[in-house]
């Protein structure tokens, strides 16, 4: 597991954002998060269906000895 980006948060938060200390350590990482793709937008698109539908065609799921497991009709 990566160490929590304390430098760059802080950067962002008091740099970009130009939050006041306590501001800042009141938020939480997920608040944080939705403020850094506020202001520079999703780092990912969303995968469209279309797209996944050519990935689960080119890479299917292959059931499990003994049992089923393919789970593409509950999505």
């Amino acid at each position: 597991m990566k160490p929590f980006p304390w430098a760059e948060a802080m950067g962002f938060g008091f740099g970009v954002l130009r939050l006041a200390p306590d501001a800042f350590w009141r938020m939480t990482p997920r608040e944080l998060a939705q403020a850094i793709r506020a202001v520079r937008g999703p780092s990912v698109p969303p995968l469209a269906r279309a797209d996944l539908d050519d990935l689960l065609a080119r890479f299917p799921d292959t059931p499990r000895k003994g049992g089923h497991n393919d789970r593409r009709h509950e999505l």
